[in-house]
């Protein structure tokens, strides 16, 4: 993955010609007094360097004479890797991660300005950290005070992200089949959670099931909390609790994926815990089923992304007016958003190293990103009637055998150079 890592690293430094890109680790999180969750890389560093260590800073500047990539790490101290882990140190960052020059972190005061002083502009996504934040500003700040003495520097500092996220938005090969490698034990622990739901376990339990066959399988565990929500609970969009018993005659929805090397699976099931819809939940069943087929065959290159969202509306919308469960002229229901009372998320998202992956969908105010061949994104259209629904004015009220009924079926779907394929497709819907 190494070669993968520097060719990502020379792709970027090609956009930002002269200038000098930074990126900041993850910080460690805490769970609560003094522990910690399990530490999660940010994605951008790993992108760019496969470096998985907290307090580290990765700085690209390709106009550098001799280091074009550097590394500022936490340096070997056996003191502390006796409680926390064994840490990479400055020399291996350089033999391990292929880094020009490494530098303990505490002396990245020191060493930064040389990385600075002739570059054009920084590049920097001032992120959470505030205090690191105030850090690249103050050595900005420095370096447009001295500007007039030596005539380079900085004047200004740019968004990473805006270089670095239409990157991420198409994915190698090598990133392909990690995708796959989370989709698939994805796809099985759904399968298996089909065949052990039932009417007296609870949520919980098929959650436990899962996850067990998230880490049994190799990966990093859920790539995001579990959502399993059976009844009523499936009308809360990211319920977590998972704490209720399945009754006969419930839906269970199961929003679930694996992380495998960081990249992550997202699936969406909606099934009957004893085998049979009820006639109300087959009916929204198949709806939201036809506009999820429908969405994805809008999945295809040279489509702009909002394509299968619009597609997707319209179908649930004509489908809710012809239930009963919304009135009025469509195109007017539509525009004025009141589809919204059950359907009131967009019908899919990016996925990459994030779930939510590089959001990157506008290109100016009336433009939407194009689909290219190598992106991946969910389609996962909804219909979610609460049981205390409460009609908006004009509305009609519904019948009771509606409420309590929540439906979501989610797919990852790759972008072809022909059209499409769901990865996804191992489970069944």
């Amino acid at each position: 993955m190494q070669t993968e890592y520097q060719k990502r690293r020379e792709e970027l430094m090609a956009k930002i010609g002269n200038g000098t890109a930074i990126f900041r680790s993850a910080p460690v999180a805490v769970m609560h007094n003094d522990v910690e969750y399990a530490y999660r890389q940010d994605s951008d560093f790993y992108y760019l360097t496969g470096f998985n260590e907290a307090d580290a800073v990765a700085v690209l500047a390709p106009h550098h004479e001799e280091h074009r990539f550097i590394l500022f790490v936490q340096p070997k101290d056996k003191e502390k890797e006796v409680w926390t882990g064994y840490r990479v140190g400055v020399d291996a960052a350089k033999e391990k991660y292929g880094a020009d020059e490494a530098y303990p972190i505490a002396e990245l005061d020191e060493k930064l300005p040389q990385y600075l002083e002739k570059a054009e502009r920084i590049y920097y996504h001032l992120g959470r950290d505030r205090q690191f934040n105030e850090t690249i500003l103050s050595h900005w700040q420095k370096l447009v005070a001295t500007y007039p003495k030596r005539g380079t520097g900085p004047i200004a500092i740019e968004d990473s992200n805006f270089i670095i996220h239409p990157m991420r938005l198409v994915k190698s090969a090598a990133e392909l089949e990690l995708m796959r490698k989370a989709i698939a034990i994805s796809v099985e622990a759904h399968n298996y959670a089909r065949e052990f739901a039932k009417p007296g376990r609870y949520e919980y339990e098929i959650q436990a099931e899962m996850e067990h066959i998230f880490r049994l399988r190799g990966g990093m565990g859920p790539a995001y909390p579990s959502i399993v929500a059976s009844g009523a609970n499936a009308c809360i969009l990211h319920y977590i609790e998972n704490d209720r018993q399945l009754q006969e005659n419930d839906l269970l929805l199961i929003d679930a994926g694996c992380c495998y090397q960081y990249y992550n699976g997202d699936i969406t099931r909606t099934f009957p815990v004893n085998g049979k819809f009820t006639p109300e939940q087959k009916i929204i069943y198949d709806l939201v089923l036809t506009a999820q087929l429908a969405a994805i065959d809008q999945v295809k290159p040279g489509n702009p992304w909002n394509l299968g969202h619009d597609t997707a509306v319209r179908i649930l919308t004509e489908g809710l007016v012809e239930l009963g469960l919304l009135t009025g002229d469509i195109e007017e229901i539509i525009k004025e958003e009141k589809y919204k009372a059950f359907y009131m998320h967009k019908t899919g998202h990016w996925l990459g190293l994030d779930v939510h992956d590089s959001p990157v969908y506008k290109l100016g105010e009336e433009v939407w990103q194009t689909l290219q061949p190598g992106q991946v994104l969910t389609v996962e259209p909804g219909i979610y009637i609460a049981p205390d629904y409460q009609p908006a004015e004009g509305q009609p009220e519904i019948d009771d055998k509606w409420r309590g009924i929540g439906i979501r079926i989610e797919d990852d779907v790759l972008v072809t150079e022909s059209g499409n394929e769901i990865l996804t497709a191992g489970v069944p819907k």
